[in-house]
């Protein structure tokens, strides 16, 4: 979840990648149909905003590489990821709206991507096949989440001893949630629930204006 720019994508990556209350996830996802939905996180324009590639670059991905896109909406990200952890990589392209999954399926196949594995994810655990996860990946999907801290503790269980948890999040001062405190996180925050999680803040990236990017490993 969204890519990750948040809506009924967003809301769907992130429920699924989290604990979002089923009402809440239920209001947001029916706000429009799955096919408005993607033409929205598809705009080449919000793709552009995203800074996949200098993403990919700062996570170091490389072969072999086990990723989990959480809230992966269109899979904006999803297929980036597939082929810059190709050959021996994957990535868990976590949702809770199969309509997503489904166009996920469509476009790796389209683009002969092999190495993308859709999960249709429940509201407080991704539902992963293998706890064999190097990095964890939340892209504008976290503030979504009711149970923030709740979800974290379930993702962690997946990840690998030396693996990591990568959040993007809208920064609350100049985010487009700045007026919606309910959804806005602040580094401070998310570091005291990653905290309980096992994990401690390792890397900072400053990519965006309106957004904040942090790395965690395990303490």
């Amino acid at each position: 979840m969204h890519p990750n720019g948040f809506s009924k994508a967003c809301l769907a990556a992130l429920a699924i990648a989290t604990g979002l209350s089923s009402v809440v996830a239920a209001g947001q996802l029916a706000s429009r149909p799955t096919p408005e939905w993607i033409e929205r996180l598809e705009r080449p324009d919000r793709i552009a905003e995203l800074k996949i590639d200098e993403i990919l670059t700062k996570l170091r991905l490389g072969p072999g590489t086990v990723v989990a896109d959480l809230g992966a909406g269109a899979g904006v990200l999803t297929l980036p990821l597939a082929k810059a952890v190709s050959p021996g990589g994957k990535v868990y392209a976590v949702e809770i709206d199969q309509q997503f999954l489904d166009h996920i399926r469509g476009k790796a196949r389209e683009q002969k991507v092999t190495n993308a594995v859709t999960v249709l994810g429940k509201y407080s655990d991704p539902g992963l096949p293998a706890k064999d996860v190097d990095v964890a990946l939340f892209h504008d999907v976290l503030h979504h989440i009711e149970d923030r801290a709740g979800y974290l503790k379930s993702v962690a269980t997946y990840v690998k001893p030396s693996g990591r948890i990568a959040v993007v999040e809208l920064d609350p001062l100049t985010g487009g949630h700045r007026d919606d405190p309910k959804l806005q996180l602040s580094k401070e925050q998310v570091a005291i629930w990653m905290a309980n999680a096992g994990f401690k803040p390792v890397e900072e990236f400053n990519l965006f204006k309106d957004k904040w990017f942090v790395v965690y490993a395990r303490r």
